[in-house]
């Protein structure tokens, strides 16, 4: 009998096990609450690095002066891609870079050329090269709605998509809600950027009458005669 109230009154006011127990039911919030921080604060530098790129790769683009040509569109790739080294972004995003001019007619915009870059198979949201080259398809401009870009007559505006898959750190799902939306979730980062040509200016279009030219020198020139994969074409999705 005595080692009976002995027990009870020992394990009463024991207390040796409290701070464990405290550690051990608040973990989970804490080890949530860590890992939604240290994503989130990925998920911003991510969304930065993207729009770096494609602001990199706009203003670049519109700093070539004279003329521009397919060796120059090369290096600018090159250099916004190694922008990108440190969030994999040749193997999951996509640079499409767009020659935006008034058309023949002006009757609205034309996407002159265009050049990609990234191994992420997706096209331009917004027209691909030849939309608007003798009808009003482009009137309104390039770009998301309420955000149109229009490049005014004699002058070209580079406009530029970046498109890019983001990989959370934390693959899991969040399954309880308590997060806000995308934290621990894949999901598609996409930006434009569009900047105006400082001096260059482009190739005539219509012929010495004002007529339309049928077949228009080329504003985007290759003096290397470059070909196949060393060309920054939209139908090759390579890293």
């Amino acid at each position: 009998m005595k080692m009976f109230a002995f027990f009870p009154g020992r394990l009463a006011t024991d207390q040796s096990g409290l701070a464990l127990l405290e550690f051990a039911l608040s973990l989970p919030i804490l080890l949530t609450m860590g890992l939604a921080g240290t994503e989130i604060a990925h998920m911003a530098l991510t969304v930065e690095r993207v729009n770096q790129i494609a602001m990199l790769t706009a203003d670049n683009a519109a700093r070539v002066r004279d003329s521009i040509d397919e060796t120059d569109v090369n290096q600018i790739m090159t250099g916004a891609k190694y922008v990108g080294q440190s969030i994999n972004f040749s193997a999951n995003g996509r640079i499409i870079l767009s020659d935006i001019q008034n058309n023949p007619l002006n009757s609205g915009q034309w996407i002159r050329w265009q050049r990609c870059a990234g191994a992420k198979n997706v096209s331009s949201s917004y027209g691909v090269q030849g939309d608007g080259w003798t009808d009003s398809s482009l009137q309104a401009g390039v770009g998301p709605t309420g955000n149109k870009i229009t490049a005014a007559s004699g002058s070209i505006v580079m406009f530029v998509e970046v498109v890019y898959d983001y990989q959370p750190i934390v693959p899991v799902s969040n399954y309880f809600n308590i997060l806000p939306a995308g934290v621990f979730t894949s999901k598609t980062i996409r930006v434009t950027q569009a900047f105006n040509v400082r001096q260059r200016t482009p190739a005539a279009s219509t012929t010495s009458t004002g007529a339309v030219d049928t077949n228009p020198p080329k504003d985007l020139l290759n003096s290397q005669n470059l070909a196949g994969s060393n060309v920054s074409s939209c139908s090759l999705y390579s890293a």
